[in-house]
């Protein structure tokens, strides 16, 4: 890689992150704007998947909003994103639990993994 680009990776990389794989609930706080004003508005839920390295690693979250489930997927290092939060480990096998958009209810659960 250039090293121009290697230069612009590190600026933009963020160093404290919670440590956090798939299985795991999280509390994403995003920045969200609207119209002059800033605020920061929390997304929780369970950590789909964590995918890429560096500065593109992206985490897809999944959470229950009423009756319908929504996912929504962040670049890890972007500037909109304030923290990312580790509310309950979870302890799973698979690195992308693909298999949670078909569960309900109680068979949806994941066990807390012990830190």
């Amino acid at each position: 890689m250039s090293l121009n680009i290697e230069v612009i990776h590190q600026e933009n990389t963020k160093s404290e992150l919670a440590d956090f794989r798939a299985g795991d609930t999280v509390t994403v706080n995003v920045k969200v704007i609207e119209g002059s004003k800033e605020r920061i508005q929390p997304f929780k839920g369970v950590v789909i998947q964590k995918k890429n390295t560096g500065i593109a690693t992206t985490l897809t979250v999944r959470k229950m909003s009423g009756n319908v489930f929504v996912e929504r997927i962040f670049p890890v290092h972007s500037p909109r994103i304030d923290s990312i939060v580790v509310d309950r480990p979870g302890k799973v096998r698979q690195s992308r639990i693909y298999y949670m958009r078909d569960l309900r209810g109680k068979a949806a659960r994941i066990s807390e993994r012990q830190v």
